[in-house]
């Protein structure tokens, strides 16, 4: 009795551990059977979008393989990158300003110098 009970457990593992995952396989649709069945405006954008989206990836991981070269972990890599371009941004960001109020101040000037 106890080894029916093993063939039907092993039997019933088996049939789980293969048929599941061949099941997933075969239900699944391809990337190919999945864009055919966009509507043509959808498939028309996603083509468009296609090399910018390739190109976002390249640099994406570009990015991984620089931060990876680091000692440290490259999610502390990443956040020191991330808070470098916001430095770098608020300060380009006030240089901006900065370049607007002195041409705010020299058109101030020049129509007082107009006004004499």
């Amino acid at each position: 009795m106890r080894t029916i009970t093993w063939v039907k457990m092993a039997a019933a593992g088996g049939i789980m551990c293969i048929g599941g995952p061949a099941l997933i396989y075969y239900v699944t649709p391809t990337e190919e059977a999945l864009f055919l069945k966009y509507n043509p405006e959808l498939q028309k954008r996603s083509l468009e979008r296609r090399k910018e989206k390739q190109e976002d990836f390249d640099n994406f991981v570009g990015r991984l393989k620089e931060y990876s070269k680091s000692d440290k972990p490259i999610w502390a890599v990443w956040e020191q990158d991330v808070e470098r371009k916001k430095q770098l941004g608020i300060q380009q960001e006030l240089d901006r300003r900065r370049d607007e109020a002195a041409e705010a101040e020299a058109r101030k000037q020049e129509m007082r110098s107009s006004l004499r």
